[in-house]
């Protein structure tokens, strides 16, 4: 074992001394889905006033709609009360400021070996990514056309989001 985790581990000790989700059953209770970056400049929960239980939340490298995130959505939808789904990406995002080659040349000088197989999901143009994300959402043959889906960037600067689909 490693100390490298010890800071966390005392704050999860912490945490589960106030814990009150025991025997929670799992749905989202608000009926909602997001996928949304990475970014840890994003509180899913918070940003739309929900908290721990409400929704189902799934989170990517610039929150796009793979292969999955479609999965979680299925899944969210038919078995755990999904009835909404948001897809969030946001402004400033490190998806957006480089290219596909950069990204691997970048991993690949800091790893020590070469990257170049990797896929990053780079986003060239986040409301044309943004669009195609949620039309992949509503086209999808697991998802009834009775689920609402959204597409919205969240202001990494100002907490608000905008509807754009």
């Amino acid at each position: 074992m490693t100390d490298a985790f010890s800071d966390l581990l005392a704050a999860n000790e912490e945490f589960a001394q106030s814990f009150s989700l025991s025997g929670f059953d799992g749905i989202a209770h608000a009926g909602v889905a997001v996928v949304t970056c990475m970014d840890s400049r994003i509180d899913p929960l918070g940003m739309l006033g929900l908290s721990p239980g409400d929704a189902k939340i799934f989170r990517n490298p610039g929150g796009r709609i793979t292969a999955a995130a479609l999965e979680a959505i299925v899944l969210g939808v038919h078995l755990l009360n999904v009835k909404r789904v948001l897809v969030v990406p946001h402004t400033r995002c490190a998806m957006t400021t480089s290219s596909e080659i950069e990204l691997r040349e970048k991993i690949g000088e800091a790893a020590g070996q070469d990257a170049s197989w990797q896929g990053f999901h780079v986003v060239h143009d986040q409301l044309a990514a943004l669009e195609q994300d949620v039309k992949a959402v509503v086209s999808h043959p697991l998802v009834p056309d009775s689920v609402q889906v959204g597409g919205f960037v969240y202001d990494v600067d100002t907490g608000l989001m905008k509807q754009h689909f």
